[in-house]
């Protein structure tokens, strides 16, 4: 797990640190803007393969938000579209409007986004000066708070679902205002089960790179899979599994697969289960046969 800077892409960091690990194959889990700090999920080689699973975690942000100030990004980085000459609002305004922001809603991505439209990403038409809309998508803030408010910027703390857009917010929270806004800093504090308290800055992925201990800074590939169940397989089991075979046993009444396939506490494969069959079926395979030997 990366603190990722500001100013870097989290395509940046992920190059880094494949030249770091010696690693060709790196992938992240849920992208930063080159604005926003925080936690940036990365796995390294066959940990990218628990990527997928990861993606769909809620994350938490800590955000600043710039009123009377529209961009066209609707960040700090944009071009500026309008600006606010009137009195802000008062606080309680501010905890009102908010307030119809929390649980399941409809918001419209930015027209500067990675979202593709028509094969195309929007940020490409909009940078050619295209007229260009995303369609709005159904997302969840499961908990927005205020955290300060000092006119014209307020700070609040949000965890959201997959697909929400922090920018999008500032956007509408100040369309709701009336005053207009943008996302003026965003620090993500969490992605799922993972907390900013434990990433690592990049200067320090690349002292332990130094020293030749930057494998005891990465977690196992099952850290990133604590959502789904496990069920505890024989040495022969995990063998066969290990091979792409299948293995005959019964879901327990508790699992709902995917599930972890363990043996002697380590990750063996994620498996799904054929009801019809009675056997559980390897979907991604985590070790191979002769590091069972």
């Amino acid at each position: 797990m990366v603190d990722k800077p500001a100013g870097m892409t989290s395509h940046d960091v992920v190059d880094r640190v494949r030249r770091l690990s010696g690693q060709r194959r790196v992938g992240h889990a849920g992208t930063l803007d080159p604005l926003a700090t925080g936690v940036l999920v990365l796995g390294l080689g066959r940990a990218t393969r628990v990527l997928e699973y990861l993606i769909g975690h809620d994350k938490r942000y800590l955000a600043t938000i710039r009123l009377g100030i529209t961009t066209d990004t609707y960040d700090a980085e944009g071009r500026v579209v309008s600006q606010h000459e009137g009195s802000w609002p008062l606080r309680e305004d501010v905890e009102r409007v908010l307030a119809r922001f929390r649980g399941e809603i409809e918001q419209r991505p930015p027209p500067f986004s990675a979202i593709k439209q028509g094969g195309e990403r929007l940020y490409k038409k909009a940078r050619r000066g295209e007229a260009v809309e995303a369609p709005p998508r159904r997302v969840v803030i499961r908990d927005l708070r205020l955290l300060e408010y000092d006119p014209p910027f307020l700070r609040v703390d949000v965890t959201c679902s997959k697909g929400t857009y922090i920018r999008s917010l500032a956007h509408d929270v100040g369309q709701a205002l009336g005053t207009g806004a943008h996302l003026a800093e965003l620090r993500r504090l969490a992605s799922g089960p993972f907390t900013v308290e434990q990433a690592h800055t990049l200067d320090e992925l690349e002292q332990a790179a130094r020293e030749g201990r930057l494998a005891q800074l990465l977690l196992p590939p099952d850290a990133g899979l604590v959502d789904l169940p496990a069920i505890s397989v024989t040495l022969e089991e995990a063998r066969r599994l290990a091979h792409g075979q299948r293995i005959v046993s019964s879901a327990p009444a508790d699992v709902k697969p995917p599930a972890r396939a363990m043996y002697d506490g380590r990750l063996v494969a994620v498996v799904e289960y054929d009801a019809e069959r009675g056997e559980w079926q390897p979907r991604k395979v985590f070790v191979s046969p002769r590091e069972l030997d």
